[in-house]
């Protein structure tokens, strides 16, 4: 059975679960091993610092990590929970009957974004990186009349699971790096 796409329920889109995975475990890995190095090469920042550096850090990506696109009737929103100070992450919202068009842009890295355009010409990026986009795409398409059969997500999910294999590779040598700064200490 297949969800309408004209009903008034409220649709929530969050970031993909392998994508945020991904990211924190990469942030995790690039990370954790520095406290354990400064302390080896008895570096003037302290490891203690580094920890709570560390933490911050992990506590902002998460923060990012945790936005959500809310679609109904009445148009489309980008939102992060409340916990999340809004001078930190600002969300946006639209009306259906405000959008204009959805316009293509290419990245520095040579991939393609989309954005809104309102009536009164402010641009908002669709967000690309949601579970469930083709979906979202059927939503834009039902609720604005713009042709969205060309409209692809920034990163195929295998790109992803190559990072994260990747990624594993290196928790691997994070923990042969800070085995070795422990043993080297003791």
């Amino acid at each position: 059975m297949t969800a309408n796409l004209t009903d008034t329920s409220t649709s929530i889109f969050r970031l993909s679960p392998l994508i945020r995975i991904t990211l924190l475990t990469l942030y995790v890995a690039l990370t954790v091993p520095l406290p354990f190095l400064a302390e080896f090469t008895k570096a003037p920042t302290p490891p203690e610092l580094l920890w709570v550096g560390i933490s911050i850090g992990f506590v902002g990506l998460y923060a990012v990590l945790t936005q959500r696109v809310m679609v109904d009737d009445q148009g489309i929103q980008v939102s992060y929970p409340v916990w999340i100070p809004r001078f930190f992450r600002k969300g946006w919202s639209l009306a259906w009957s405000d959008v204009k068009s959805l316009k293509p842009r290419t990245t520095g890295q040579g991939g393609l974004v989309y954005y809104f355009l309102s009536q009164d010409g402010k641009a908002y990026l669709l967000p690309m990186r949601v579970a469930g986009f083709n979906r979202l795409v059927k939503i834009v398409q039902a609720k604005t009349g713009i042709d969205t059969t060309d409209v692809r997500p920034l990163a195929q999910p295998w790109m992803y699971v190559i990072l994260f294999c990747c990624t594993l590779l290196l928790l691997l040598v994070d923990a042969w790096t800070i085995n070795t700064a422990i043993l080297g200490n003791g």
